[in-house]
């Protein structure tokens, strides 16, 4: 019998899940602060946790720490390797709050980092001192999305398995709010146009440096109101877009430029993972087969 995934509601979680958004672009910008830069921006990534989201380790002036969400007991943690620990409950806190929360703990840790305190990727941005506008959080609309998280974690990762070249960790991107992994031909890539909202034009242009097809998941957004995983390539081959991909419920997104399958198509599956597997091989086969990557170089897992 397979496991029932839990339902996602863009309508009952959308001021949830815009006021998470902005803690995790508070805490993304920390790791951002103080970890060298990694291709593709991956240094600064969140990633999926039996109780969360966490930053992973971090360096500090000789210490290190790690800042998780727990969403579990609805609370930020903050550990260092110091054996000190902090945290603070998340329920009815604005992103003001949120942040100065933040901050206040990390200076009683010794912590002094220093971030640009306004969000990245969205059109008109609140500074995080000033954003008294995003003050929700439904505990019950934040646990259906981290357990929807975890189980669509295992596909992704088991999706990266099937792929000898180079293919990015299945992680949590806070400035686009998304879960992501991305598979690479090996061959350059043209210039990338930029214009991402109030994100520096060489950031994009480094991330999409080569041929990439990158499969994600969104809780939704007013492009897209509604969950849905999603796959695209960079550069979109000729006629991808025509493309015959599965299951029956997927479709391309003329103004995304993406495939799109709503969550909702898996969630109703009679196997989730299955279904959410199936989009994933059959958009990536259909690209790559347009795109004329050297499958014989790249498919297929490691044999050792």
């Amino acid at each position: 019998m397979q496991q029932k995934w839990p339902e996602l509601s863009y309508e009952k979680g959308r001021k949830t899940f815009e006021t998470l958004h902005m803690w995790t672009q508070v805490i993304g910008k920390i790791k951002l602060a103080t970890l060298p830069w990694l291709n593709h921006s991956w240094h600064v990534t969140l990633h999926i946790t039996p109780i969360g989201l966490s930053t992973l380790n971090m360096p500090y002036q000789g210490i290190h720490f790690q800042i998780d969400f727990d969403f579990i007991n609805h609370q930020l943690k903050v550990g260092t390797s110091e054996g000190e620990f902090r945290s603070f409950d998340l329920n009815g806190r604005s992103v003001a709050d949120f942040y100065r929360k933040v901050f206040e703990v990390l200076h009683e840790l010794q912590i002094d980092v220093k971030i640009k305190p306004v969000p990245v990727e969205i059109e008109n941005p609140i500074p995080f001192e000033e954003d008294t506008v995003h003050a929700t959080y439904d505990k019950t609309q934040v646990a259906a999305l981290h357990q929807a998280l975890l189980s669509m974690q295992d596909v992704f990762n088991r999706f990266r398995c099937g792929f000898k070249g180079k293919c990015s960790p299945v992680h949590f991107f806070w400035g686009s709010f998304d879960l992501a992994v991305s598979r690479f031909s090996g061959r350059r890539a043209p210039k990338h146009p930029g214009g991402v909202p109030h994100l520096p034009d060489w950031v994009a242009e480094e991330a999409y440096s080569h041929e990439v097809t990158s499969c994600g998941f969104w809780p939704g957004s007013e492009a897209l109101p509604e969950p849905a995983f999603y796959c695209y390539l960079y550069p979109e081959p000729d006629d991808y877009k025509h493309a015959k991909v599965r299951p029956d419920e997927a479709y391309y997104h003329n103004t995304l430029r993406e495939f799109v399958l709503p969550y909702n198509a898996v969630q109703q599956s009679e196997d989730p993972a299955s279904t959410l597997h199936l989009f994933l091989e059959s958009t990536y086969e259909a690209g790559a087969a347009l795109a004329n990557w050297d499958r014989e170089a790249l498919d297929g897992k490691v044999m050792i």
